[in-house]
């Protein structure tokens, strides 16, 4: 795996630290790949996050949203009050965190828990004044106006 050291770029930029973290977290292939999820486009401005969370329940689950960074963590609690013993342990009920980098404008709308999937849908909401917005052309010549003054002296 090639790495590359984004140092220099920190010390000659300003503003641009959101960007090359990012690089840094794309790079890093530490990512892990447990709990599975899916992104989805659902509409124009609507976005589902689906993580397949089999096995907790709803208490067990945190969604987090705090700036641009959406951050699902899931903690199994102990049943200690279970007799029995596993013999073979083959549905994962390990405690995670998965985090998402959201883009600017982008906010949660809705969770919801069904059939073992967390549905986390999000809608990207443009405020008017970054929209995009039409410019008249006005038509006609315009004149100059001269405005003279008195030069006291």
């Amino acid at each position: 795996m090639r790495t590359y050291d984004l140092t220099p770029f920190y010390r000659s930029t300003v503003g641009f630290d959101r960007l090359f973290n990012l690089l840094d977290q794309t790079s890093s292939d530490g990512s892990p790949g447990y709990p599975p999820y899916n992104i989805e486009r659902t509409g124009e401005n609507d976005y589902r996050i689906t993580v397949a969370v089999s096995g907790f329940a709803k208490d067990e689950l945190s969604i987090v949203a705090k700036e641009n960074t959406l951050t699902i963590k899931g903690e199994k609690v102990a049943n200690e009050n279970s007799k029995s013993e596993v013999l073979y342990r083959g549905i994962a009920a390990r405690a995670f965190e998965r985090a998402f980098q959201l883009a600017d404008f982008v906010q949660v709308k809705d969770a919801s828990l069904e059939n073992g999937l967390l549905h986390v849908d999000l809608v990207r909401e443009i405020p008017e004044a970054k929209k995009p917005r039409q410019i008249a052309i006005n038509a006609g010549a315009s004149k100059a106006q001269v405005i003279e003054s008195s030069a006291a002296a």
